[in-house]
């Protein structure tokens, strides 16, 4: 488990750069963390870490965003609105677990058992205006703290 905090949008984006480059293709990070927490701030860093360039948005109503760079592929994620299995199947969510792409899961915890055992999740603390706490850890840590 590893814990950073961060005083801007800035230095979030820039962490999360950081740890784009540290995981392997086929990643997949969950996010846990009320609205506004900077889920989607964080991956427009990680996507910018990994060499894509784009206009990263909430998925919100689209469900996922694709993000596809000469090296790299972003499926981001947005699972505010599924309330069941069927429609998790609908957001081919599955499908993409089979590809190399990093993929990154704005409220996660409505999928938790879907995520593979190897998920990286992420919980964001809002501490102020733009500070944020960060809290790193593996699918398995994440469930002993919940």
């Amino acid at each position: 488990m590893r814990v950073f905090e961060t005083k801007s949008i800035e230095q979030t984006r820039k962490r999360a750069a950081e740890l784009a480059k540290e995981l392997k293709k086929g990643s997949v990070i969950g996010f846990l963390g009320d609205l506004g927490a900077g889920k989607t701030a964080f991956t427009g860093g990680f996507v910018e870490g990994l060499g894509i360039d784009a206009d990263v948005s909430s998925p919100t109503f689209a469900i996922c965003n694709d993000y596809i760079g000469s090296e790299n592929r972003v499926l981001h994620y947005d699972m505010y609105r599924i309330e069941s299995w069927e429609d998790l199947y609908s957001t081919g969510f599955f499908d993409s677990l089979e590809s190399d792409a990093y993929i990154l899961v704005e409220w996660s915890e409505n999928v938790f058992g879907a995520l593979p055992d190897d998920a990286v999740i992420i919980k964001i603390e809002k501490l102020g205006e733009n500070e944020r706490r960060f809290t790193v850890m593996n699918k398995n840590e994440a469930e002993q703290l919940s």
